[in-house]
């Protein structure tokens, strides 16, 4: 790698992958909305361009001169009053890229898909790149089109482009200034807001390791392959005790509670968000239904064939206390 570009780099994952990329000594290239605030790359060195994915020009123009894309850009979102933006965005946004990055003759493309775009085994088993997808019935919007958006890097790399695939897991860290759907969990935690723990259960993992993980996902992955990057599995149960031990707190209850109430008030979230507030509700059926399996997964593709090394997630999760701490998401 020599000059890359980086979307989605103003975000969670994508700033700390354009910090792992500059302890590479690469000259970075960003795209970013032309609205982003650039406040999570401000320390970097680094080229800023604006523009749009769904523009062709401005693509075009950011993947120029470059002979690596990261291309981590998309929308997360688990409510919206017009769902059409997230397919374009997650979809042709991903067609436009990859297209570009064909003109372009770019060497490698790493694509950032998610474990959302992979199937869930039977109950606590752990999934692999190879599970095949499973959740078309779900209705959530987000997940169907990473899985769609991956099946497109992967004709991408059957038609001659060189891509590989990254599917992150629960990422946690600092810079999760949106915060994230893991560190928004963290924050209801040190708030005192949530105490309560469903069946169901999460593979979390350092955001740092995720970021070093896309990095020799470039450097060893093989072309048209997925690699889970991911930690440790844990129960929301676990998850709890875990975030209270790391911020100090004592004698806290967890407090189990029953899936239907869960949905019933996620019922009632999406249609209160439907008809009265359009704001983006606390939870919504969809969300429920997938967050209630157990999100395991095998990670030993990624160590053994990337060399990934992954961080104790004790430290890490302090370290995430620390940075919502410190930058006053919580006390």
């Amino acid at each position: 790698m020599k000059k890359v570009l980086v979307t989605g780099a103003g975000g969670f994952i994508g700033s700390h992958v354009v910090e792992e990329l500059l302890k590479e000594n690469v000259a970075v290239r960003v795209l970013l909305k032309p609205d982003e605030s650039p406040v999570n790359l401000r320390e970097f060195d680094i080229e800023i361009m604006r523009g749009d994915i769904l523009d062709n020009e401005s693509v075009s123009l950011a993947v120029k001169g470059t002979d690596t894309v990261f291309h981590l850009a998309a929308i997360y979102s688990i409510w919206m009053k017009d769902w059409s933006r997230i397919y374009e965005v997650n979809m042709q946004g991903t067609q436009n890229i990859l297209w570009a990055a064909v003109k372009s003759n770019v060497e490698r493309v790493v694509y950032t898909s998610s474990i959302a775009a992979i199937g869930i085994a039977p109950g606590k088993q752990a999934s692999n790149e190879d599970t095949p997808f499973n959740q078309y019935t779900l209705g959530n919007h987000y997940i169907l089109t990473k899985y769609l958006s991956q099946q497109i890097a992967r004709s991408f790399a059957k038609n001659g482009l060189d891509v590989v695939i990254v599917n992150p897991c629960f990422p946690f860290g600092t810079k999760d200034i949106v915060p994230t759907p893991t560190g928004q969990l963290i924050v209801d935690i040190l708030k005192g807001k949530n105490f309560f723990a469903f069946a169901g259960g999460i593979n979390i993992v350092d955001v740092r390791d995720v970021a070093r993980g896309h990095v020799l996902a470039a450097k060893k992955g093989r072309t048209g392959e997925l690699y889970i990057l991911g930690n440790l599995n844990v129960t929301m149960k676990e998850f709890l005790r875990m975030v209270y031990k790391v911020a100090g707190f004592k004698a806290r209850p967890v407090i189990p509670t029953f899936i239907p109430v869960i949905k019933m008030s996620a019922y009632c979230f999406k249609w209160w968000s439907d008809h009265v507030s359009h704001a983006t509700p606390m939870s919504t059926p969809p969300e429920v239904k997938y967050a209630s399996q157990y999100l395991f997964f095998d990670t030993y593709k990624a160590r053994n064939e990337l060399g990934l090394t992954l961080s104790p997630t004790e430290e890490s999760l302090r370290d995430s206390v620390r940075w919502f701490r410190e930058n006053g998401y919580a006390k």
